[in-house]
């Protein structure tokens, strides 16, 4: 297959059919789209592609779809309800959303300063990274996942260990960045969850809980980006932190009641927000 060729592309992650920008930047990607019908979006199920481990893997079929088949100079990744902005607020009443998403213009101003676009952290207070995965879903999947890092690639132990305690962290698997150093991180990270997937029995959990590699991934890529700037190869300043915005309503009653039971009852979440 053809890789196709562009010079700055975002896939937007996609399991349906969505209302997508108006801008040349971004290309929808139906993400496990293996045995499906046409949704009328590019399709992860091309070329190279894991595009079958959706269940598992959820918006990183597309990633991995990417890395395998675009030849892009910068390439980013977002999903169809969550988008990078420059706006602290988003959108107001009588304005879609999707008008006030990073442009393509934005993209390549940024670029011309910073190495890596990031959303802006996520905190959780009185939880680490850790402990907000053991409580919410199974401290298992980290643990394994550092058991694995330990024997293939040991010089990454330090860094999980230092995001394992932190507070705050990139989440959600969005960035943009250049090509090559997006091949050098998924070169990295995909080895980790095909063995972290052999090494847990999907076959007991419920659809929900199967999506551990793409939970688990969030974490992962702060371990990646925390021992490249141990090691000098990314500098702080190279990243940039913008907003983001998620488009849909979030049941906060719910999420708060689910975050308390989780912590302080073991009540892990079984659905998401």
């Amino acid at each position: 297959m053809q890789k196709k060729k562009c010079e700055t592309q975002i896939i937007i992650a996609c399991h349906k059919k969505c209302r997508i920008p108006h801008d040349n930047v971004y290309l929808p990607l139906h993400v496990g789209s293996a045995g499906k019908e046409s949704i009328g979006f590019t399709r992860d199920d091309s070329g190279d592609n894991i595009s079958e481990k959706n269940p598992v893997y959820s918006e990183l079929t597309g990633l991995y779809w990417a890395w395998k088949n675009m030849d892009c100079e910068y390439i980013g990744l977002a999903h169809y309800r969550r988008f990078f902005t420059l706006r602290s607020r988003a959108y107001r009443r009588g304005r879609h959303p999707l008008d006030c998403v990073l442009s393509s213009r934005q993209v390549k101003h940024l670029l011309s300063g910073y190495k890596i676009i990031l959303p802006k952290k996520r905190d959780y207070y009185i939880e680490n990274l850790y402990s907000h995965y053991a409580h919410t879903f199974d401290g298992s999947h980290l643990k394994i996942a550092g058991q694995v890092i330990s024997e293939i690639c040991p010089e990454y132990k330090d860094a999980f260990n230092i995001v394992m305690g932190m507070t705050s962290g990139y989440m959600f698997n969005m960035f943009i960045m250049s090509k090559p150093l997006c091949n050098e991180y998924c070169s990295w990270l995909f080895p980790i969850l095909f063995e972290l997937e052999k090494r847990i029995d999907t076959s007991v959990l419920t659809d929900f809980e199967k999506r551990f590699a793409g939970r688990v991934s969030e974490r992962l890529f702060n371990v990646w980006l925390i021992h490249h700037i141990k090691k000098g190869i990314i500098k702080s300043k190279d990243i940039k932190e913008i907003p983001w915005f998620y488009i849909g309503r979030v049941d906060w009653k719910k999420k708060i009641t689910s975050f308390v039971g989780a912590k302080f009852f073991d009540k892990k979440y079984k659905e998401s927000f």
